[in-house]
């Protein structure tokens, strides 16, 4: 809870670093996931006017706030979707559940907001509705299919939290509380075929509970000696990351399964020195620098199909 509520104190101050980078920042894949917890927030017109403005391609809100939704009609940003934690089970219980929330959230919107994914739950893995996910995905995708709209892909947000092992990258594992939800949900995606895994990444949270072994530099894009895993040379605690992470999914029997880092970002105070706003702006440009047009070690294609930075 602490972590949390400093990371929610700095949310105005890293939304002003992202609006004074250059207005092509949102270029090549790179989005902002749009919060609403908080005061005195700008209208929803206005948000979406300044990712028009500053050309994020990318939005994603964690609900189906239909004012959100309304203000991005006719515009050209990709909305990622998300259901409420609290509303997994009943959306796995009951196709009819499904195929409501889709009538009430996404068929109003459907010709004119461009709804890329609908994200089944943000960071539920593990947690009490976790085992429920994939038959939540499956009913949202049936009921999407039902009325012609199964160019929406389905998918659901998992955190670093659902590895037990993550260094080095190639031990990544699941936690014996995850595997199970992690196999179900590795399960929808065969059965449908195609889709990504959203999965939240922050060097941050990593490097601040280690900063005896993790460096400011790896964590941050700056380092020029590599962190050596069997053959393979990390100059980055991101990349390293993402691959414990598709490490994990490979002991599955799922790592072709695509992930696409749903939510990252550096806080800008709470934690001095190790946040601050230099901190944060050399981390998100370092990032969008990094990540356009590269995968990862591990997977060498470009395999962050978009990125979201976290407006906090």
């Amino acid at each position: 809870m602490k972590m949390r509520l400093q990371w929610n104190k700095l949310m105005l101050v890293t939304a002003v670093v992202l609006v004074l980078l250059p207005c092509g920042f949102g270029q090549g894949g790179v989005g902002v996931n749009y919060g609403l917890n908080g005061d005195n927030l700008p209208s929803p017109g206005e948000v979406v006017g300044m990712y028009q403005r500053c050309k994020f391609p990318y939005m994603r809100i964690f609900d189906p706030n239909h004012d959100v939704l309304e203000a991005l009609r006719g515009t050209e940003i990709i909305l990622s979707l998300g259901t409420r934690n609290e509303d997994i089970e009943n959306l796995a219980a009951s196709q009819e559940a499904a195929t409501a929330w889709v009538g009430a959230n996404v068929q109003p919107y459907a010709n004119d907001v461009k709804i890329g994914w609908i994200t089944v739950g943000n960071e539920a893995v593990p947690g009490p509705s976790a085992a429920h996910i994939g038959q939540a995905m499956t009913n949202v995708h049936n009921a999407l299919a039902s009325v012609g709209l199964s160019n929406i892909f389905v998918t659901t947000v998992v955190s670093m939290a659902a590895l037990s092992v993550s260094y080095p990258p190639s031990a990544g594992a699941f936690s014996n509380d995850a595997v199970d939800s992690m196999n179900s949900i590795a399960q929808y995606f065969a059965n449908v075929g195609s889709g990504s895994l959203m999965v939240n990444v922050y060097p941050y949270f990593a490097y601040a509970s280690d900063p005896d072994h993790i460096s400011l530099d790896y964590a941050t894009f700056k380092a020029t000696d590599p962190v050596v895993d069997g053959e393979l040379n990390y100059f980055n605690l991101f990349d390293a990351m993402v691959d414990s992470f598709y490490a994990a999914m490979e002991k599955i029997n799922a790592g072709n399964i695509s992930l696409i880092v749903s939510e990252t970002g550096w806080p800008s105070a709470g934690n001095d020195p190790k946040t601050s706003i230099e901190n944060a702006k050399t981390y998100n440009q370092n990032l969008v620098t990094h990540i356009t047009g590269n995968g990862t070690p591990r997977k060498a294609r470009p395999i962050v199909d978009s990125i979201l930075v976290r407006n906090v």
